[in-house]
């Protein structure tokens, strides 16, 4: 039997094994891919995410791989601001495939076994204690401790009845890599400005966050003549999201007067990829014998590209929970486990859900982009929160 049973090789996964193995307890990730695999994302970690993974000493082949990002540019049909991280700072853009291969390998490099093509189908739940997984031959993977790290459809979260997808938002994301894009924005001397000349992609990239009435598009190059779009909208009822996706994609890039030149050459490489409904609301599960970490544990999308920092925070929190109920037992860890989680994210999700409900009126946005021209000390602060920038 395992000491921990991470279910899900993600980054939450990866970082949760990462910290317990070093921590000298026997660790067994399963996922149901093979590694690497591909990931829709928005490819990009923030300043934040990267502070952390630099403090976990994992951090350097991603920032010798992935491509600078020094801000975001936040644009509307007709006005657009560009802010960037302070003092600075930078985060990086590379493919999900790449960045979670680089943590599960770190994470097998301390020590954790790793079983690919495995499908975790539920909880084994024995006298009211999850003691394990069940796997899809019917056999059973059995553990100490259980980390569902297995994502916003987690077979743990949702077999337990913990999971569900809530009445609103009811939003689906479709993404896809395009080559041959137009250049993107260009800089701006004092770091904050508005709309420039568009200059080739460089050597510090800009994440774009182009908010409509209806949808907003994150765009992101990852390297050279390569680019992540990814649309996020709600979807009409009746229309199927996987078989228009690729249609609805080219004419909204197409129909839209700021994009539609950068794109009037461009090339999807590959058929995007769907993903919805995307918000998840998770009950509290206090179950002995069970922590849940990242999406697992609840979702909604992250306009400000944080996920990821969601995964990597998260999986060091559900290490800290397996630590302490493998050293003292289970009594009080779900509630320390549940604070932690609040003072880490809470306030961060409060800006997210105010973000989503200043993108959703147009009159908001323009009132914003208006005030951060005026004001762009307020927009440095904005953009400082977004990619989770600390003081140095």
């Amino acid at each position: 039997m395992d000491d921990v049973l991470v279910v899900g090789a993600g980054p939450a996964g990866a970082i949760a094994g990462l910290v317990l193995a070093r921590a000298g307890i026997r660790v067994r990730i399963v996922d149901r891919a093979s590694f690497p695999r591909d990931k829709l994302c928005g490819d990009t970690v923030n300043p934040g995410t990267l502070a952390r993974l630099r403090a976990l000493g994992v951090a350097a082949e991603v920032e010798a791989a992935g491509l600078r990002v020094g801000g975001m540019v936040v644009a509307s049909e007709r006005q657009a601001v560009v802010g960037r991280y302070p003092r600075g700072q930078c985060g990086r853009a590379l493919l999900r495939r790449d960045l979670d291969w680089m943590l599960l390998r770190h994470a097998m490099a301390a020590g954790c076994a790793f079983d690919p093509r495995v499908t975790v189908t539920g909880a084994v739940v024995d006298a009211g204690r999850v003691v394990g997984a069940r796997v899809a031959n019917g056999g059973r993977l059995a553990a100490r401790v259980t980390i569902a790290a297995d994502g916003r459809r987690s077979a743990i979260a949702w077999g337990l009845g913990a999971a569900r997808h809530p009445v609103r938002p009811r939003r689906w994301a479709v993404g896809a890599y395009f080559a041959g894009v137009g250049t993107q924005w260009g800089r701006s001397g004092d770091g904050v400005g508005t709309e420039s000349t568009p200059s080739p992609v460089c050597d510090i990239a800009l994440g774009e966050m182009h908010v409509r009435r209806n949808c907003y598009i994150g765009i992101a190059p990852v390297r050279q003549n390569l680019t992540n779009v990814c649309l996020v909208r709600a979807w009409t009822p009746g229309a199927d999201p996987i078989r228009d996706s690729r249609a609805l994609l080219a004419r909204t890039l197409a129909d839209d007067p700021r994009l539609r030149d950068r794109f009037a050459g461009a090339q999807m490489i590959a058929a995007p990829v769907v993903l919805g409904p995307l918000a998840v609301d998770v009950a509290p599960l206090a179950l002995d014998g069970l922590i849940l970490a990242g999406d697992a544990a609840g979702f909604i999308d992250p306009m400000t590209g944080d996920g990821l920092r969601f995964a990597v925070r998260g999986g060091e929190i559900a290490a800290a929970a397996a630590l302490e109920a493998l050293a003292r037992g289970w009594a009080g860890v779900h509630r320390r486990a549940a604070a932690r989680r609040r003072r880490e994210f809470g306030g961060k999700q409060r800006f997210n859900r105010a973000l989503r409900r200043v993108v959703g009126a147009p009159a908001l946005v323009a009132a914003a982009t208006v005030s951060a021209r005026v004001a762009p000390a307020m927009l440095q602060r904005v953009i400082a929160h977004a990619g989770d920038c600390r003081a140095r």
